[in-house]
């Protein structure tokens, strides 16, 4: 009789990794994608901010936006899967979304005042900037205050008018910012560069208020004195270039932190 033989089984213990082997590898995808998603962001970020750049030497902020993110301008973030969270919900927007909101939401601002004083920027009288906090209209001392004065010239009062025009339509808070060379001055009139630069600021604040209807509520003075220089005070141009009023449209967003007024007190 011949004898079967039986061969001996053996219980697999080896068989988890199979498992294991699937879920590393779905997470080495997951990471993939993430990786990819995370460069195509940057990619876009960069066309973004290439963009944005060659708009503001052309005055076409808003139209350069909206042709990279897609949509239409007023409509930032709407419908954009980079810019929103899972699920559709907006998530908290970063720096660089930040700050391509104001830019879109002063871009019209931007164009106009570009148009109404090219003649003013083309003679170096007026520069129109961005910055993160909003737009800055700089105007230059020599064009608007004479020398050690807060008086603004007669000759100026059309610029301010355009400049004022803006203001009205926009609505932002405005920061009337006064700013002086590092040479020190002490007269009867002003004891210091800190006297000078405030003065400057309340001079155009009465006038936007006074003469062209600005709304006192939108309007706020500072004074910096030699503090914050735009050239260097060590030649006659640099100084020159330091001397002047700056009119600074803030962004909407900035407004949250201003002060505001409190309760009324019982007597």
């Amino acid at each position: 009789m011949k004898r079967r033989l039986k061969l001996a089984t053996h219980e697999n213990r080896d068989r988890w990794m199979v498992s294991y082997a699937d879920f590393i590898t779905l997470m080495f995808a997951f990471f993939v994608v993430m990786f990819a998603s995370s460069q195509a962001d940057k990619g876009r970020a960069r066309r973004v901010s290439e963009s944005v750049q060659k708009a503001l030497d052309r005055g076409q902020v808003a139209s350069a936006i909206a042709g990279v993110l897609g949509g239409t301008p007023g409509k930032l973030g709407k419908g954009n899967a980079m810019i929103k969270g899972p699920g559709g919900v907006n998530s908290k927007p970063t720096a660089k979304q930040e700050r391509l909101e104001y830019l879109e939401e002063l871009a019209p601002s931007f164009q106009s005042l570009s148009v109404e004083l090219a003649s003013e920027i083309a003679a170096g009288k007026v520069e129109l900037k961005m910055e993160p906090r909003g737009l800055v209209i700089g105007l230059k001392e020599p064009a608007f205050f004479a020398s050690g004065r807060d008086a603004i010239s007669r000759d100026s009062f059309a610029s301010v008018g355009k400049i004022a025009e803006a203001l009205k339509k926009v609505g932002n808070p405005v920061r009337l910012e006064g700013h002086t060379d590092s040479v020190p001055i002490h007269n009867a009139r002003f004891r210091s560069n800190w006297d000078l630069s405030v003065a400057r600021g309340i001079s155009m604040l009465t006038l936007l208020r006074e003469r062209f209807e600005v709304p006192e509520k939108q309007l706020s003075v500072a004074g910096y004195a030699d503090n914050l220089p735009s050239g260097p005070n060590e030649t006659e141009q640099g100084r020159a270039h330091n001397r002047r009023v700056d009119v600074v449209i803030l962004k909407k967003a900035g407004s949250e932190y201003e002060p505001r007024p409190g309760a009324a007190r019982s007597p």
